[in-house]
């Protein structure tokens, strides 16, 4: 590019005669068909919350928003705040022993290089020398001059003081421009904390809770920010996700459920279609394939006990009950089959040596064959018999393989996939049922407290099973009280939300995102989750990837679903993209995904004052 510095009149026109030259000005730089200011912020607040330059990075006009960062080594900061504080120190005493007023700003820059010195000391940050640079881009003068004002009003809203570039504007200019050079040198001091908050981490629509396991939801389609949500940040850990098919929701389940683990979440998944095995086999999870050849899953069988006074045995048998209303069928069942049931299954692990005593509990637990064999010999006569012939397909007929032995494989590890893709459609809601029975055994075991997610991929398949509905109601009310999060993800809001107990699911789920919707479900969806007009609109002309994430009332965020090619080739399910990967032979790892920003945990964080008497540094 050819440069021409020459000083620039009001009265002369801003084009330019050559398309490859600039005017530099005073206070402007004149580009082809464009003209910018620079501004250098020389003033900050002394205490600034989380994504505090989120207003400039979502400033509707053309604002180029440089932010340059140099780490001080630890011994130079250490000895330079020394120096300071001794010269504040003597500051402070001179005023006192002539009998001057307080220097009020001086005090607080000493409280805050006093703060900054202890922590360096104790090693819990460090200290950097930060330059934000603003440039303001218009198509002419008169527009820059407006552009001007709206910008330096904004910062002086942000208690930021921004100081144009005087006679420097072509420094300032290529100051903000990505290449990572500081031509201004207009620094501050800046803790390790006070640097973390000024990364637009947040957006303006969600609140700024976010502790370790946030993670990066997507880019805000509002602004030029990103979406960091931490559902366990939350009032309960439990979300829905809700779309119609083809609109990016499971891909976005995995990628949260991938970035979770990063951060040490044990996930665990119902998957009806075997999507997550890729991701499952790439991070070293297990994979239990119910319904396949060979694998068995006895719901006989007893989890260890929680408690002194934990009846196991109880609680197994209770589970059983529902199990098997939902093998009949999912009808509800009357008092007296209930009963025979309930005895019929406290006889049949008697038979087995398994009694209320603990001792017992350790023993081969039986199968279903032997309740049906308990059914049959009950004297009572008709009730048991007519449930046994009802159980006879899971024992002698199509269904029997998955319950026909002891169980194969106890999920464990920081991922657990249950796929049920290999299970007749009949199958599906017992199956469901099955593999959250065997989660949640880890959920609520309080010897192993620690962070989980519990994902129910097409929740549909146990919503329409009033049983299974029932269970998954338990497990969302209950799930925050053992640091867990329960995701159900579904694709028909009409099972969902046409049910009382759908209902109390979705308001027992502080995190909601909806992605597109069917013209056919708007309405419903609408009216439950008490969307806009415009917000209607967006969900309905949604691209692929476009949510709107909803925690509360008044938080709710337009973002679009971002993934690194890494992650995006773990948890895709595009036939085409998984075709050519098949084709290729590739078998990605992801030991170069992008991981998600995090937040600090302080809701305000200091910056330290920097004056003629006060830059420590």
């Amino acid at each position: 590019m050819k440069l021409r510095r020459r000083h620039h009149t009001p009265n002369e026109p801003s084009s330019l005669t050559h398309p490859g030259s600039a005017h530099v000005g005073a206070r402007t730089l004149t580009l082809p068909g464009a003209v910018c200011a620079s501004f250098a912020v020389t003033g900050y607040p002394r205490e600034v919350g989380a994504g505090w330059l989120e207003p400039l990075l979502t400033y509707p006009g053309h604002l180029d928003v440089s932010l340059h960062i140099e780490p001080i080594p630890q011994a130079v900061a250490a000895m330079r705040l020394r120096r300071q504080l001794a010269r504040l120190e003597s500051a402070s005493r001179s005023d006192a022993t002539h009998g001057r007023l307080a220097d009020f700003t001086a005090e607080a820059a000493a409280d805050d290089a006093t703060h900054l010195a202890e922590q360096l000391a104790r090693g819990h940050g460090r200290l950097f020398k930060v330059g934000l640079y603003l440039t303001v881009n218009a198509p002419s003068e008169s527009e820059l001059a407006a552009e001007v004002e709206r910008v330096r009003a904004l910062a002086s809203s942000l208690l930021l003081d921004a100081q144009p570039a005087t006679f420097r504007a072509l420094q300032g200019w290529t100051t903000s421009l990505p290449l990572g050079v500081d031509s201004l040198g207009a620094t501050r001091t800046f803790d390790t904390i006070a640097l973390a908050a000024a990364f637009p981490f947040t957006s303006p629509d969600l609140p700024t809770a976010v502790r370790e396991s946030g993670v990066l939801y997507g880019l805000s389609a509002t602004g030029t920010g990103v979406v960091v949500w931490d559902r366990y940040a939350q009032d309960n850990h439990n979300s829905v996700v809700l779309a119609r098919s083809g609109a990016g929701k499971s891909f976005f389940t995995k990628l949260e459920a991938l970035r979770l683990l990063y951060h040490g979440v044990e996930v665990a998944v119902v998957d009806p279609e075997d999507e997550y095995a890729r991701l499952a086999h790439a991070v070293g999870g297990t994979h239990v394939r119910l319904g396949a050849s060979g694998v068995r899953w006895n719901p006989f069988d007893l989890p260890p006990s929680q408690g002194a006074h934990d009846d196991v045995l109880a609680r197994r048998a209770m589970f059983l009950q529902t199990l098997i209303a939902t093998m009949l069928g999912g009808t509800a069942l009357t008092p007296q089959t209930r009963a025979t049931l309930d005895s019929a299954i406290i006889a049949t692990y008697q038979t087995a040596g398994i009694t209320r005593d603990p001792v017992t509990w350790s023993r081969p637990a039986p199968l279903l064959a032997d309740l049906v064999t308990t059914l049959t010999g009950q004297t009572s006569g008709k009730t048991g018999a007519d449930l046994a012939a009802q159980l006879a397909p899971y024992v002698t007929g199509s269904y029997r393989e998955l319950f026909n032995g002891p169980t194969t494989t106890h999920p464990a590890g920081h991922l657990t996939v249950f796929s049920l893709r290999d299970l007749p459609e009949e199958m599906k809601a017992v199956g469901t049922l099955l593999a959250l029975d065997a989660i949640w055994r880890r959920v609520a075991n309080p010897r192993d407290r620690k962070k989980r997610l519990v994902v129910v991929d097409e929740a549909w398949l146990l919503m329409k099973e009033p049983e299974g509905a029932r269970f998954l109601f338990r497990m969302a009310k209950a799930a925050r009280k053992h640091w867990a999060g329960l995701a159900v993800v579904t694709q028909d809001a009409a099972d969902l939300l046409g049910t009382e107990l759908g209902q109390a699911i979705v308001a027992n789920a502080a995190s909601q995102i909806l992605l597109r919707q069917a013209p056919q479900a708007i309405s419903a969806v609408g009216d439950a989750f008490d969307l806009t007009d415009g917000e209607r609109q967006f969900l309905l002309t949604a691209e692929r990837g476009e949510a709107l994430l909803i925690a509360g009332p008044a938080n709710r965020a337009a973002l679009t679903i971002v993934a690194s090619p890494t992650e995006a080739a773990l948890v895709t399910t595009d036939p085409a993209h998984l075709a050519k990967l098949d084709q290729h032979d590739q078998r990605p790892l992801p030991t170069d995904a992008m991981h998600p920003p995090s937040q600090p945990e302080a809701e305000s964080t200091t910056i330290q004052q920097d004056n003629e008497e006060s830059d420590p540094l």
